[in-house]
């Protein structure tokens, strides 16, 4: 054997041996473009979610800030009764307290049960005005 042969021998070997590396990598250069085009669709559908999620989050503080109009609207009405209700209460309580004063203790008009129930009752309703 001459060694033009050895070195022809040689030379096929790593030929053959580069031809069976180009294939495999060309596999994995294929496996990572299809991974990669998976990869591309997986953002485009984050994207849009993300972007549905903000017309959502938009929408959703419109609604919260008219939600809040609303309640603000009640309570500030709420307040206003409520603080009628107390000027009427305690306008009751003075003419109460003027006929209680004008009549003569033995003529109460109401039973002394009932007077006292009512005289119980009014510091809780009192606090539940304020």
């Amino acid at each position: 054997m001459s060694i033009s042969l050895a070195v022809e021998l040689l030379l096929s070997v790593l030929l053959a041996a580069t031809l069976v590396y180009c294939v495999l990598l060309e596999r994995r250069l294929s496996a990572l473009r299809s991974g990669q085009d998976g990869l591309k669709d997986t953002l485009s559908e984050l994207n849009t979610a993300i972007g549905h999620a903000g017309a959502s989050m938009r929408a959703l503080k419109a609604n919260a800030a008219s939600v809040s109009e609303q309640l603000e609207a009640g309570i500030s009405r709420g307040r206003s009764i409520a603080d009628e209700l107390s000027l009427l209460t305690s306008s009751g309580d003075r003419i109460a307290s003027r006929i209680e004063q004008s009549t003569p203790k033995a003529a109460s008009p109401l039973p002394s049960s009932l007077s006292n129930r009512l005289n119980a009752l009014r510091p809780q309703f009192a606090a539940n005005l304020r």
